[in-house]
């Protein structure tokens, strides 16, 4: 993951900031989503001063990319305010625009504040992995979490091969990177990015009954929208409380809260995705 996000940048300046990456090897071939928002954050993040830090973000997904080809991030400089930077960000692969992106950086000073206090009643992490251990895991799914570069925990079981149980619209998962990623502030926000695409979807696939493994299932991200509240170690557990208020047309809507372990609201998170079932009236009958 950390080779993924260390992008290059071109040396010739015109109107545009240009910068490379590449991807993360799929099964599905597909680019996963969390990765090209991180990639977009940190390259607009490389156009601005020290001083400012990203507070939020709003991404379209234009098209599915190719993770076996490079990406071009191009990076708009809109304005530089006194307390404010815009930018926007396009990823392109073989000339098309994959994903859009505009992000807003603050120089923080002192101000009101308060946050939504963490929900209760929801077990550690080590004990969620104590129980998920001691029970017997599809060899399918361990693989999957064994290969990815972020260590997710549900605490009420995931729906990887099979639907949930309790079939409400939302959930919450304690996550964290495998290992320690250093105390770069700029690499955790951007880290913190590519974790929100992370099970956001799942809160509309629980509702329905629906596990990722359903025959002709098919999601897809539309947008995605992050901020940035506190700043927080991606590499110490975050608890992701998630909720989808309404889906409705082929699209489900969801949204999300990050809370540190010690209970600080770090970020909040929204997004949209196209979610296709073979027959979604069987699914909305038997839920």
């Amino acid at each position: 993951m950390l080779d993924v996000l260390d992008l290059s940048s071109s040396d010739a300046r015109t109107t545009e900031d240009i910068f490379t990456g590449r991807s993360h090897p799929m099964p599905s071939g597909r680019i996963f989503g969390g990765q090209v928002l991180a990639q977009a954050i940190l390259a607009a993040d490389r156009t601005t001063s020290d001083d400012r830090v990203p507070h939020s973000m709003h991404g379209y997904f234009l098209r599915a990319g190719d993770a076996s080809a490079g990406l071009t991030f191009s990076v708009d400089r809109i304005h530089d305010g006194r307390s404010f930077s815009t930018r926007r960000t396009q990823a392109f692969q073989d000339g098309l625009p994959i994903f859009s992106m505009i992000a807003s950086f603050e120089k923080e000073d002192p101000g009101l504040e308060h946050d939504a206090p963490m929900p209760v009643g929801i077990d550690d992490p080590e004990t969620i992995r104590r129980r998920r251990d001691a029970a017997s895991r599809h060899p399918a799914s361990g693989r999957l979490l064994d290969q990815i570069p972020i260590e997710i925990l549900h605490t009420a079981g995931d729906l990887y091969t099979e639907p949930a149980a309790d079939r409400t619209p939302g959930q919450a998962v304690w996550m964290r990177t495998r290992r320690s990623i250093g105390d770069d502030a700029a690499l955790h926000r951007a880290v913190l990015a590519y974790m929100t695409d992370m099970t956001i979807q799942e809160p509309v696939l629980r509702a329905h009954g629906v596990a990722w493994s359903s025959p002709g299932l098919k999601v897809a991200s539309l947008d995605h929208a992050m901020w940035w509240h506190r700043p927080a170690r991606v590499d110490d557990w975050l608890l992701y409380v998630q909720e989808s208020p309404s889906a409705r047309g082929g699209r489900g809507f969801s949204t999300g809260r990050i809370y540190s372990r010690e209970g600080a609201l770090v970020a909040s998170v929204a997004q949209e995705i196209m979610v296709r079932v073979p027959d979604p009236h069987r699914v909305i009958d038997d839920a």
